[in-house]
């Protein structure tokens, strides 16, 4: 099994498999400077039959007084900040933002994210921490 960098002659093949998965998202632009990975498993004929890629997103934290303030005031503050943070990774080259909340503020604060137009994601989210150590691909 040879595992090489992508080549831009292999987004056709990419591109079927994609096709193939019959997933109901658009196939992503893996030639976006924003895809930081592109690794390619290939066949003995030197054609790609898997491909793992890895595109630049961020995760957002709010801290915020829960105390300062009214709760009109405090939403305001928030609309601001939005607006200010949204334009600024937007203009640092993020094409989206990604934000985990804590279960007991999930359903309120969940609906005031969806009001300043951030979607819940319908499918299941998984999380991988990197290291130094992780020096291999392994599976169990």
């Amino acid at each position: 099994m040879k595992i090489r960098e992508y080549k831009s002659s292999d987004l056709r093949t990419l591109r079927e498999m994609h096709a193939k998965q019959g997933f109901r998202y658009p196939m992503p632009d893996v030639e976006d400077a924003s895809f930081l990975l592109r690794a390619v498993i290939e066949d003995d004929a030197g054609a790609p039959v898997m491909a793992a890629l890895a595109r630049l997103t961020s995760e957002i934290y709010l801290l915020a007084d829960p105390e300062a303030g009214s709760p009109r005031e405090r939403w305001e503050r928030l609309v601001a900040l939005h607006q200010a943070a949204t334009r600024e990774a937007w203009r640092r080259g993020l094409d989206d933002a990604h934000c985990w909340l804590p279960p007991r503020i999930a359903k309120s604060f969940g609906r005031r994210l969806v009001r300043l137009g951030w979607s819940e994601p319908a499918w299941p989210c998984f999380w991988l921490p990197l290291s130094p150590a992780r020096d291999e691909w392994t599976a169990t």
